[in-house]
């Protein structure tokens, strides 16, 4: 059956919305929840910043997402859920318990401290607003929302780094409709996975090539920081699955890391995908996360080739 590319609204289902501080290079992306939905979670990072993942395991009582944020911020960006839980109570939207409403709002956080000001992070605010930008649905690719500060190839300090941000990609097969969104914010150098050519990492001191980043961590062999750098994302399908299933989803999208980034899923990243269904087509659970796989791969492409800067308005940021 074909591959038709689609565009990750026509899923349906949910709302994607950015606030971001350009001067801070810091922001929030808030995808917003219409209606109940199922949601798995694979965590393959060392060093994650993250909240209520546990929720989303297949040990635990079924939660359905009122919204997802994926933010700047490391650890500090988690303030931004308490501005987007306000947003979801005043739309009465999340668990009811009697007359009392309580939003479901996992978050999870990139290490983007090393570029614009340290000092400024995703707080209630940012959170709330980016809960009301997704009244607009406009999801788009590049350096916003959470993915404002998203940076490659850091192992060598940021003056080698290269800018990355956020991507979406969506794909439909028959009735099955998947997509993806995720802040590429890799330590190890991002690739095309169709053909294996480096598109983003590490680079020579002059900036003008690129250099293995595997083979550089040969030479270093020292300790790397913990924590310093993720990539988190969702996958998000129109597919009828239960919880169980959507880890297992999430658990096999894990490839399009492997396939993308080199290294990954090292100590120091968080790396993190979310897995949610918002629809009730009859699907193989296999053939979804097939699907799902190569979503997120054709993603990060776009999280990268959409944020492209030159090295001298890069270069400044580093320095603010």
């Amino acid at each position: 059956m074909e591959i038709k590319k689609i565009n990750i609204s026509d899923i349906g289902g949910f709302r994607i919305g950015n606030a971001q501080d350009y001067d801070a290079m810091t922001g929030v992306t808030a995808i917003v929840f219409d209606v109940p939905n199922t949601c798995g979670i694979d965590i393959s990072g060392g060093g994650p910043a993250a909240r209520e993942s546990y929720l989303f395991t297949p040990l635990a009582a079924k939660q359905s997402v009122t919204a997802l944020l994926l933010s700047g911020g490391s650890a500090y960006g988690l303030a931004a859920s308490t501005g987007a839980m306000k947003y979801l109570e005043e739309k009465n939207m999340g668990f009811h318990l009697g007359n009392i409403v309580v939003p479901i709002v996992p978050q999870s956080c990139i290490f983007d401290l090393g570029i614009g000001s340290s000092k400024v992070r995703p707080d209630f605010q940012m959170g709330y607003d980016a809960c009301v930008a997704a009244e607009n649905n406009n999801p788009v690719s590049g350096s916003v929302g959470g993915g404002t500060g998203a940076t490659v190839g850091k192992i060598r300090g940021m003056a080698r780094s290269q800018k990355a941000g956020i991507g979406y990609a969506a794909f439909q097969v028959g009735e099955l409709k998947m997509g993806a969104v995720v802040i590429v914010n890799a330590l190890g150098d991002i690739f095309d996975w169709k053909n294996g050519e480096k598109i983003a990492g590490l680079l020579t001191e002059d900036r003008k090539s690129f250099v293995s980043l595997e083979e550089e961590m040969y030479k270093i062999q020292e300790s790397i920081p913990h924590g310093m750098n993720t990539t988190i994302g969702a996958v998000i399908t129109n597919g009828d699955f239960s919880q169980q299933e959507m880890t297992k989803i999430a658990y096999m999208t894990r490839a399009a890391l492997g396939r993308s980034i080199n290294p990954v899923g090292t100590g120091a990243d968080g790396d993190t995908i979310y897995a949610i269904s918002v629809g009730g087509v009859k699907s193989d659970v296999n053939i979804a996360g097939t699907l799902a796989c190569r979503t997120l791969s054709e993603a990060i492409i776009d999280a990268v080739k959409s944020s492209r800067m030159n090295d001298a308005d890069y270069l400044k940021l580093l320095s603010v």
